[in-house]
């Protein structure tokens, strides 16, 4: 019934994600006229929207979705809205949060920033074979752990705090004035149709 008349290809179904073709104010608007119709209540909406947004700024790529739906579970949030808060981490986004929690991460800790990182971890990983990888996995991963992961994971974690608050706040006062006046509306419509 909902179905395209002309099912989209693979190409046009990316372009679609990278740039919506209906433009990105509407599909913000669409975004949030979705989480405010998701039932439950707009603690437990903003605070999975939340905690998917902050997540996205750890550096555990691939894991974004089971840890926000973990610490949702957690906080008692709605896992679904923890779903869609971690598309904050996009294709678009990823660069900046990644250069913002490592940069961080690295003042935080008091370390001089390498210009050179990924020449330098290219030669470290040049030394090792996928078999040194299988046999010793912490010896070939721990120049990477300790070099990139560890300050991105500070950064991340100091900033994730912060967006969780901000679209904590911002989720939940726009889910309950939109609950507000969901119910306005429908008691008004009872009343018309008492009378």
């Amino acid at each position: 019934m909902f179905k395209r008349r002309q099912k989209q290809s693979v190409f046009e179904k990316i372009r679609e994600v990278l740039w919506p073709r209906t433009g990105w104010k509407r599909a913000a608007s669409y975004l949030r006229h979705r989480i405010s119709r998701i039932d439950g209540t707009p603690y437990a909406i903003a605070a999975g929207f939340a905690c998917g947004a902050a997540i996205s700024f750890t550096p555990f790529l691939g894991f974004h979705l089971i840890i926000a739906a973990f610490i949702t579970w957690i906080v008692r949030g709605n896992i679904f809205t923890s779903a869609l808060g971690t598309a904050i981490g996009n294709p678009w986004t990823f660069p900046f949060i990644w250069a913002s929690s490592y940069n961080l991460g690295i003042n935080i800790l008091g370390w001089e920033a390498a210009d050179d990182i990924i020449i330098r971890l290219g030669e470290i990983f040049s030394q090792f074979t996928v078999v040194d990888l299988v046999r010793h996995p912490v010896v070939v991963l721990g120049p990477f752990l300790e070099m990139v992961f560890l300050p991105m994971l500070v950064g991340g974690v100091l900033i994730g705090g912060l967006i969780w608050a901000t679209f904590y706040w911002i989720t939940f006062r726009l889910v309950s004035q939109y609950k507000i006046n969901r119910l306005k509306k429908r008691q008004k419509k009872l009343k018309g149709a008492n009378k």
